[in-house]
């Protein structure tokens, strides 16, 4: 079912190979067209989610000072979110996107309601969450840019590279710490990556940069 899912994904979208071979399920074809179609919305979503990923990013450094390349790699990610904040916050002036306080979509605090509340696994859970954030929304970078107008669809292109390689580091820090305890990565991960794939394409009441497809 998982290759079967995968390969429905068009050639031209260019999602990254690593991104589809880790996610369960690709994004609802669907979503796609209600993002094309709420543009401004995502737009301000999106510099909602690059502030969001920049604070979990510091929040990890702060409470794991010990973990020296854990901190390293948080510092460098930090500061990437923050110029993508700049970047599309610069798009959105632009465009005469009016701001507005958007709700969440849920995805994200799904996820991250069933971290374990312990170490080790605590940290290990987060950073399994920080990779499926990252890969997923490589992939709706990828997916949604031959939707968009030119200007737009170079601008998301261009963050491919970087989305991608913080879910590698991520992915690398939390196995690094599982490995570190003797606990079973592979195992919790399949299991975190099911939960994510159950979430990712709920119908949505409002679209988000991670809802699902709009419901009504």
């Amino acid at each position: 079912m998982v290759a079967t899912a995968h390969n429905a994904i068009p050639s031209d979208y260019a999602v990254p190979v690593s991104i589809r071979e880790f996610l369960r399920v690709p994004s609802d074809p669907q979503w796609v067209m209600d993002a094309a179609a709420h543009l401004p919305t995502i737009l301000l979503d999106h510099a909602n989610c690059e502030l969001k990923a920049a604070s979990t990013a510091l929040s990890l450094m702060h409470r794991y000072p010990l973990r020296t390349t854990l901190v390293q790699r948080m510092s460098r990610l930090a500061r990437e979110e923050l110029r993508h904040f700049e970047q599309v916050s610069r798009v959105i002036r632009e465009r005469e996107i009016a701001s507005r306080t958007l709700s969440a979509s849920g995805y994200a605090a799904g996820l991250m309601a069933d971290v374990d509340k312990r170490e080790p696994g605590k940290l290990i859970d987060t950073l399994i969450v920080g990779a499926m954030i990252e890969a997923r929304s490589c992939e709706r970078f990828a997916l949604i840019a031959p939707k968009l107008d030119d200007d737009l669809a170079k601008f998301y292109r261009g963050l491919l590279a970087s989305e991608a390689r913080h879910f590698e580091h991520y992915l690398t820090l939390g196995r690094d710490a599982a490995e570190a305890t003797a606990m079973d990565f592979d195992a919790r991960l399949a299991a975190w990556l099911e939960h994510e794939a159950a979430l990712i394409n709920r119908p949505a009441t409002q679209i988000r940069f991670h809802s699902g497809p709009l419901s009504v």
